[in-house]
């Protein structure tokens, strides 16, 4: 399983520890930066991750990748302009079941500065663990996969 993680300098000590526990999780993981905490600009980034997912150079069953800047608000923002994106803000762990079981999201985002480290990480296990629901929820993703 390979899983794309990018971030912004204020999600680059949560990315950090992401990738940390994913490789943990016997991941392999795609770091497209960035590489420290100077500041740079978020979208760069969004874009970056969700192009490798969209491109099918991250998998995971459904290609997946973590995104991570200070909120997680603009870099979700994004990631999802990239088509064949589907990215979801979670805040709990709840969040993070729903965005998969229901939507399918191929990409979650993590906001460094509000998200704590145990929460974060255990945002990240739920939803790798997961399973998309399918069903009625299938006809609302592939109307979102044809936006």
């Amino acid at each position: 399983m390979k899983i794309a993680v990018a971030s912004d300098h204020g999600g680059f000590a949560l990315k950090e520890l992401v990738k940390k526990h994913l490789e943990e999780r016997g991941a392999e993981v795609l770091d497209l930066g960035t590489h420290s905490e100077e500041s740079v600009d978020y979208p760069i980034y969004g874009k970056r991750c969700a192009e490798a997912v969209a491109s099918g150079e991250a998998d995971l069953g459904v290609v997946c990748c973590i995104v991570c800047c200070g909120t997680g608000i603009g870099i979700s923002i994004a990631a999802n302009k990239v088509k064949g994106i589907r990215c979801g803000l979670c805040t709990s762990v709840e969040m993070a079941h729903l965005t998969k079981q229901h939507n399918n999201a191929n990409m979650i985002a993590l906001g460094g500065r509000t998200t704590s480290p145990a929460l974060a990480l255990a945002i990240v296990d739920e939803w790798l663990d997961t399973d998309f629901e399918g069903g009625r929820h299938q006809r609302r993703v592939d109307m979102l996969n044809e936006m």
